[in-house]
């Protein structure tokens, strides 16, 4: 018996044309780590220029304790909870606003 989309078939290609339009695992991996990065830019920031950006109440709290950790594990296991609630925030106005307070490097 057929299913109502037209056998199996109709599956396989609703299987394909899922598969292309999902990212690749390492585009999804690549895209972890530039949030990771981001991140780490986001933890040297004093806390009242972080302020200014606008972040999530969750992230600038993690943020906040990143800064505060000293242990290498535990500050490793922050930077990853960071990018992964990176990943949920659109990443363009932050780095945007990240940009302004980056110094810029004058050729001597």
């Amino acid at each position: 018996m057929q299913s109502e989309r037209g056998g199996p078939d109709a599956d396989q290609a609703d299987a394909a044309s899922d598969d292309a339009l999902r990212p690749s695992r390492s585009a999804r991996k690549r895209h972890a780590e530039a949030m990771q990065k981001l991140g780490e830019r986001l933890i040297a920031l004093k806390p009242v220029q972080l302020q200014r950006f606008g972040l999530p109440a969750e992230l600038l709290a993690a943020l906040l304790e990143a800064q505060r950790l000293r242990s290498r594990a535990a500050l490793a296991r922050q930077r990853q909870y960071i990018g992964r609630l990176m990943r949920a925030i659109d990443p363009l106005p932050v780095e945007q606003l990240l940009a302004e307070y980056t110094p810029r490097r004058t050729k001597a």
